[in-house]
């Protein structure tokens, strides 16, 4: 079991940034890909983005491309989403989850790849 704890959310203006950050426990965090979603009300949970076991690939939806950095720590078994430039759209429930390691980078983007979530953080910009 992994447990994961998200943390870094908070009431922010539009065009302002928010570091999110996702604790790890249990199993070996190094093992693992990370990957976040969000969730706005009424509306599916949906990717964000995702970086590999090693740090080595990183992926990211279009809707962030540019304006979001995922990065990990695995001595500190904890993984980070900087987002900058923050939108009104980007209001949503935060979640960390993680993958095992050998999914294919082209799958991460899928919830159905993730064995563990953390509970999310509420991220609200304001306009």
């Amino acid at each position: 079991q992994v447990q994961l704890e998200e943390s870094g959310g908070g009431l922010v203006q539009a065009g302002g940034s928010l570091r999110l950050s996702c604790a790890a426990s249990g199993r070996t965090f190094s093992r693992y890909d990370m990957g976040w979603f969000r969730q706005a009300p009424e509306k599916e949970r949906e990717f964000v983005s995702a970086i590999k076991w090693s740090g080595g690939g990183t992926y990211y939806a279009d809707s962030v491309k540019g304006r979001f950095t995922i990065s990990r720590d695995n001595a500190k078994s904890t993984g980070y989403l900087q987002m900058n430039s923050l939108k009104p759209e980007d209001t949503a429930v935060y979640y960390c989850a993680v993958a095992p390691g050998y999914t294919a980078g082209t799958s991460l983007s899928n919830t159905l790849s993730y064995d563990y979530w953390g509970q999310g953080t509420q991220v609200t910009v304001s306009s």
